[in-house]
């Protein structure tokens, strides 16, 4: 299908001159201070807002920092009254007197207004197919008739209650209505309300923010942006700073922070107690590697002083055994050891160590090194755990059968792992014996993932490449010769070619913000995935590294798609309006496109593609 059209339509629109809508907020924050009528009769809002009183549903929201946002919403003969309505109702509501509204750096105003509605049912509606009555997060919203009143979930919605979801989203609006006493399951309630009379409209909406005496198109419920190297590498900087800025006493990271509600609950694990919150030792190495990226394009020493810290926590989480009569070392977090918290801690190491020369790690380093040494089979094949607690009553898997091999497969761990190996046979000069051992493994290793893992383990991979640690892995060996073997290269070519024929272009989705995002089939939520976006990024070093200028092109500006898909996750102080503390969020950078959750992987893994396509596009040569 050609979107160009609505596309082009929808960029035409974001390149207007907004000053007419300016002064219209101007007047609303006005009016709301004083509690005069609103008058906009000498306002040109043709093509912006043009009021239809069957269709424009209206609402203002205002938004403080800790406080609940102030919200009304109507439709009224004409949007003089419509406005006037809103702007009564919120001057009603008992908190106002709290509000700074005369203070547009405190009071920030949203309007958001219905633009088009297009009747469906709830059986009809899709979310992985582009047509009339596809449900996108914060493009699209519900307006619901029944039983005689109207109920509306805004397109900004999704944004402004970090969801993503069609059945959060139904669920919301059914909320609103008595079926919330059926049931407290969303799935119950839906189904009870296919069986009775309704009226459903999918609609979508403009909206408008203040910021300070500007105003803000929103798209999305957030703001869009453009592509420069400059910009990503603001964005880099700004994760590595919010990283360094909540280390805890220990060296620890601030692991996870939900921005719609101030708080550290972990979705993954909500029953965690406050006081023992859930931590990760493979996230918390990325945040390392993150600060020290950042210390590599600054030179600032903060960083290296955050990413001792980080690598101090690790060393206290290290467990010594004996493997041919030395000593190995794995990290061992969570009642686990995983072969990629060993791995990763290897990579924050030796990149630590390359940066500052530092040998006080060397011993660590040479037994993690044994360790994954002592991990990698006869065969090739990497065991992604030595410690788990649900196998072998958690002693040292030194055995494992076919079944639990497969069961805890690990796509992200032998590369994680290798990347640690490829740094260490490139960069540590003062244990021949070691490296020559790692060498002999590691293209053990790497012919058995790149050959063999595809056949054995075949029905474990998905359309969509995940390996962006051993496409990392697969470039660092490559500085030696005799590692760029046509597999090995051919195997991270294969999964960049993958990635950009899976990522959406310009026009080939009605959504102007989903060029340069990825998907499993066409027609997905698209994912602005940082993660992936490493492995391309490292596919371009490699075919730079091996002299492949015209892939090496291709693959650059496949970044930079991917790289601009990707800024929709930062938290600036332009976007996190309905965030509960602005300050806090700002300089996050989320992991889903409207949620509102920061995980420090997520900053890590945008950050960390951000900085090496910020070093390629200014030709830093960096390790």
């Amino acid at each position: 299908m050609d979107f160009s059209q609505i596309n082009e339509r929808e960029r035409q629109f974001y390149s207007r001159d907004f000053s007419e809508m300016n002064k219209l907020l101007g007047r609303i924050r006005q009016c709301l201070i004083s509690g005069e009528k609103l008058s906009i009769s000498d306002l040109n809002l043709e093509g912006i807002l043009d009021f239809n009183p069957q269709l424009t549903f209206t609402y203002i929201t205002i938004f403080e920092a800790f406080k609940k946002p102030l919200r009304w919403g109507s439709c009224r003969a004409t949007l003089e009254d419509t406005l006037n309505r809103n702007i009564q109702q919120i001057r009603k509501n008992k908190n106002f007197e709290t509000y700074n509204i005369e203070n547009d750096e405190i009071s920030r105003i949203l309007i958001e207004y219905v633009i088009e509605e297009t009747p469906t049912r709830i059986e009809n509606i899709k979310t992985s197919t582009f047509c009339a009555d596809r449900f996108e997060p914060g493009i699209t919203g519900l307006k619901l008739n029944f039983e005689d009143n109207l109920f509306v979930y805004m397109p900004t919605e999704a944004w402004l209650q970090s969801q993503m979801s069609l059945n959060a989203a139904l669920n919301a609006i059914i909320r609103k209505t008595r079926i919330k006493e059926v049931s407290n399951i969303i799935s119950e309630r839906i189904d009870y309300f296919k069986k009775i009379g309704y009226e459903l409209f999918i609609i979508k909406s403009r909206a408008f923010i203040t910021y300070k005496k500007e105003i803000l198109p929103l798209y999305r419920g957030t703001t869009l942006n453009s592509y420069t190297p400059e910009s990503i590498k603001d964005i880099a900087l700004a994760g590595a700073d919010w990283i360094l800025k909540y280390q805890k006493d220990d060296g620890r990271f601030l692991y996870y922070y939900d921005a719609k509600e101030d708080n550290y609950i972990d979705h993954e694990h909500p029953k965690a107690p406050a006081d023992k919150l859930y931590y990760n030792d493979l996230r918390h190495c990325g945040g390392i590697i993150t600060l020290i990226r950042a210390y590599q394009l600054t030179k600032d020493a903060k960083y290296l002083d955050c990413a001792k810290k980080g690598i101090d926590f690790i060393t206290t989480i290290t467990k010594e055994h004996n493997v041919d009569e030395e000593i190995a070392a794995y990290v061992h977090y969570n009642r686990k050891g995983k072969l990629g918290g060993t791995g990763l801690i290897l990579v924050a190491m030796m990149k630590y160590r390359c940066e500052t020369g530092d040998k006080s790690y060397d011993e660590f380093i040479k037994k993690y090194v044994r360790h994954i040494l002592s991990r990698i089979c006869d065969s090739g094949e990497m065991l992604g755990y030595y410690i788990h607690p649900q196998y072998q009553k958690g002693k040292p898997l030194l055995n494992m059968t076919d079944e639990e091999r497969r069961a805890m497969f690990s796509f992200y761990y032998p590369g994680e792992a290798l990347l640690g190996l490829a740094l260490f046979v490139n960069y540590f000069k003062d244990d021949d014996t070691l490296r020559i051992k790692v060498i002999d493994k590691s293209k053990l290793a790497l012919d058995w993932i790149v050959d063999e893992r595809p056949k054995i383990y075949a029905d474990l991979f998905t359309a969509l490449p995940s390996d962006s640690w051993l496409m990392q892995a697969i470039e660092e060996f490559a500085t030696a010769k005799d590692f760029q073997k046509d597999n090995y290269i051919n195997f991270v070519y294969k999964d960049a070619q993958t990635m950009m024929d899976k990522m959406y272009q310009k026009d080939d989705s009605p959504y102007i913000d989903y060029e340069g995002g990825y998907f499993y089939n066409h027609g997905d939520h698209y994912y602005p995935d940082g993660a992936r976006s490493e492995g391309l990024v490292s596919a371009y070093y490699l075919a730079k590294k091996l002299a492949n200028k015209d892939y090496a092109s291709k693959l650059l500006e496949a970044c930079r798609k991917a790289a601009l898909s990707q800024m929709i996750l930062f938290n600036t102080d332009k976007n996190n309006y309905a965030h509960k503390n602005p300050e806090k969020s700002k300089g996050g950078i989320r992991f889903k496109a409207t949620r509102q959750w920061v995980r420090v992987d997520s900053i890590q893994h945008v950050a960390c593609s951000y900085f090496r396509l910020y070093f390629a596009e200014k030709n830093i040569d960096v390790l």
